[in-house]
């Protein structure tokens, strides 16, 4: 019998972000990266830069453990921070730039952020809160145009590329253990502050390698390969973009980054670009949908993944008239995200749209190394009859260990040694899973969370409501929108709902509320269902109001 004892200088392999770039699928050197109509690079390129930005971080101090933030639209920057932040040991904060100024300057300090890279446009928020944020040590200004550094207010180090030009496109990443933090991000999804999520180099590598897994399965639908090109619609501040800038750059294949997102900008990118691959909200597919522009555009061929909000059969039907090949993904901040995907088999595919639309609308099916449950309220599992409802919970190789600092929630997410998503589902005998409820009253807005508690605690401070009640309101564009159930005290109903509307848009002009409050909608009722217990009865409330 032989001896499989490993030598005492046997080689561990750690799984690194680093291999993701420097051992990939492809070899494609000479394939494009490209931002909007202002850059253009090859990987080549881009692998040079990254040790650039490596060597600057290093000379700014920036050492293993500390936490590098951005604030920046979806561009080659952010891609190169993707990759050169945590192959030196550092940790990227991906700020959540749609949050309020309180909810950022919150998680630049609950990070412990160390530098922060940001894009001019975002100067002005930065600036209000400024004299609050006690760890920062290093601003580094991103412009797509010549700025003056000297007339702002912030202690800039430098511009982005300025800085780079001086640094050498030579650096060695050092390998450590595979297990250390390399991304954190907040989401929100409660009331109170957001909640710190963060990831391991394992986690992203095992994320990335399980989504290609899967999206390389099928091969006339739902499937990504080496001749595709990507574009991401999907800011990446959130959950590193679903993952697929890490899973485009191992695939190798050409890259487009759009900056901030405009419609004709969007659809000018895809048809001169010839994108095939994207992913996005349903709110972002909506407006590309009703662009006047979309009528020039060939998007046949076009795959795109919808998530963040659930998709509407309706969008599903326009978007495959159009010949999009539409699907669903399911995930959350907590699991890197993708956990399913609403992929068709050939059998599928020869059935009519309607059909087709049934199934591309699903929560899907999950991907590999994904083990998704329906569970009940004992954690005793349910069946997969296509009608049992229970919640779902999961196990996989790249889930959070739980949120930053924050010991109580985390070992409830974690409750009975699986992850909690709470959405509520029911899973058919074919392996398809479907959400049919939330756990939590969470509204959800074009893929922004809003806290339906603190919009009624807003809406209870005016002196006219008796009682109010916020539930989600489906809708064809922003996938849902707050709807506010109020009895009133005394007062004209039209007069109060002005009231009630600009009462909570100075809250968010605070800061304190997000801009998606803004699509409030304001319906007066003689009274509010309740529970036996005397609780608000929001899933009756749901019912109630659905067709309203």
């Amino acid at each position: 019998m032989s001896d499989l004892t490993p030598a005492s200088n046997h080689f561990k392999q750690q799984l690194l972000i680093k291999n993701l770039l420097f051992t990939p699928i492809a070899k494609n050197d000479e394939q494009e990266i490209v931002y909007k109509n202002n850059f253009r690079m090859s990987y080549k390129e881009f692998k040079k830069r990254v040790n650039k930005l490596a060597n600057l971080l290093t000379k700014m101090g920036v050492k293993e453990g500390d936490t590098v933030a951005i604030m920046d639209y979806d561009s080659h920057r952010y891609l190169e921070c993707y990759f050169a932040v945590p192959m030196i040991g550092a940790v990227l904060h991906m700020i959540n730039i749609r949050l309020s100024h309180e909810q950022i300057l919150y998680t630049i300090d609950h990070a412990q952020d160390d530098v922060l890279f940001i894009n001019s446009d975002f100067i002005p928020i930065i600036e209000q809160i400024k004299g609050r944020i006690d760890t920062i040590n290093n601003y580094v200004l991103i412009a797509d145009e010549n700025e003056d550094i000297k007339s702002k207010t912030i202690p800039f180090l430098g511009e982005y590329e300025e800085l780079l030009k001086e640094q050498s496109d030579e650096f060695t990443f050092l390998d450590f253990d595979e297990n250390t933090r390399a991304t954190t991000f907040y989401t929100t999804g409660t009331t109170g502050m957001p909640k710190g999520v963060y990831f391991s180099h394992r986690q992203l590598v095992m994320h990335t390698l399980g989504s290609l897994i899967t999206l390389s399965t099928h091969q006339n639908q739902g499937n990504f390969h080496q001749n595709d090109v990507y574009m991401p619609i999907t800011p990446m501040f959130h959950v590193h973009a679903w993952g697929i800038p890490y899973m485009a750059t191992f695939l190798g294949v050409k890259q487009v980054y759009p900056g901030k997102y405009i419609p004709d900008v969007l659809l000018d990118l895809i048809d001169r670009e010839k994108v095939t691959f994207s992913h996005c909200v349903p709110t972002i597919l909506h407006m590309l949908l009703n662009s006047p522009k979309v009528e020039n555009i060939n998007l046949s061929g076009w795959k795109v993944i919808i998530g963040g909000a659930a998709l509407t059969k309706a969008l599903t039907i326009n978007a495959l008239k159009k010949g999009i090949d539409i699907f669903t993904g399911y995930g959350m901040s907590e699991t890197c995200p993708i956990l399913s995907l609403a992929q068709l088999s050939q059998k599928d595919l020869e059935k009519d749209i309607e059909t087709q639309a049934d199934i591309r609308i699903k929560t899907g099916r999950p991907l590999a190394l994904v083990e998704l449950e329906i569970v009940d309220e004992n954690m005793d599992k349910i069946p997969h009859d296509g009608e049992s409802t229970g919640e779902i919970v999961v196990r996989s190789p790249w889930l959070t260990e739980g949120y930053l600092k924050d010991q109580k929630n985390s070992e409830n997410l974690w409750h009975g040694g699986y992850l909690h998503t709470g959405d509520i589902a029911h899973c058919d005998e074919s392996g398809f899973f479907k959400i049919t409820d939330r756990e939590k009253d969470i509204i959800k807005v074009g893929g922004e969370w809003i806290s339906s508690l603190e919009l009624e605690d807003i809406i209870n401070q005016h002196q006219s409501v008796e009682e109010v009640a916020v539930i989600a309101l489906l809708d064809e564009k922003w996938g849902e929108r707050p709807l506010a159930l109020v009895v009133l005290k005394d007062g004209d109903e039209k007069m109060v709902e002005k009231e009630i509307l600009a009462h909570t848009k100075e809250f968010i002009k605070k800061g304190i509320m997000a801009r998606e409050s803004m699509l409030l909608k304001i319906h007066f009722v003689d009274s509010i269902d309740k529970t036996s217990v005397g609780k608000i009865n929001k899933k009756k409330l749901r019912e109630k109001y659905k067709n309203l």
